[in-house]
């Protein structure tokens, strides 16, 4: 795939491995939003404004930093069967693809966005769609959050979406985080789904059709 083309992707299943140096994830993330070149001029500008928070902050990848942090998604798909996965999020009360925080342990932040896809959809054989055999973004999402609970304040989080692709026919399982966990048509998405998730949805449906 290219990072604004609508060619067939590749696919990347992550593995585990050694736990990275400090500053390792915060300059993955600088690597790879530099490197991604969005068509649209409100994604470019998301963009910018991602790299400046993160040449502010030395720890801007994680939930402690205020107000705002990077954070790690991914749309779950299933390209045979023209599906996607949601979670309804216990907080937000919305359908959403999975993700989350990144934390310490993950290698970079594709890993953070697969571990998150792989936590909540409790599919193990999920594989990252690539750029030339890299992990690379496919679209930026800024919005107001409380982390800490309702009773905290907002905060934003600078969500760095990747397209998960599952397996033909695979099976979710609900884990704790979620409300409930269900497989949606491509074309019969919830009502309860944000603008956002449905931008990504028919990036996924362009980018792996």
């Amino acid at each position: 795939m290219t990072a604004t083309g609508t060619d067939r992707a590749e696919v990347h299943s992550d593995t585990p491995g050694d736990a990275p140096r400090d500053g390792d994830l915060h300059a993955d993330a600088v690597r790879a939003l530099t490197g991604w070149q969005p068509a649209e001029p409100a994604q470019e500008r998301l963009r910018l404004d991602y790299l400046r928070h993160l040449a502010e902050q030395p720890e801007g990848m994680y939930r402690a930093c205020l107000p705002a942090h990077i954070t790690a998604s991914a749309a779950v798909v299933d390209p045979a069967a023209g599906r996607v996965l949601l979670t309804l999020h216990p907080k937000v009360g919305r359908w959403l693809q999975m993700g989350g925080h990144c934390e310490p342990g993950d290698r970079d932040l594709a890993a953070a966005a697969l571990r998150e896809a792989t936590e909540e959809s409790g599919i193990p054989d999920l594989a990252l769609l690539t750029r030339d055999g890299v992990p690379v973004p496919v679209k930026l999402d800024r919005h107001q959050v409380r982390c800490a609970g309702k009773d905290r304040p907002e905060n934003t989080h600078l969500d760095v979406q990747y397209i998960a692709v599952a397996p033909p026919g695979a099976r979710a399982l609900i884990s704790e985080e979620s409300l409930d966990l269900r497989w949606f048509d491509y074309d019969r998405l919830p009502e309860l789904t944000d603008r956002s998730v449905r931008d990504l949805v028919a990036r996924a449906r362009e980018l792996t059709g």
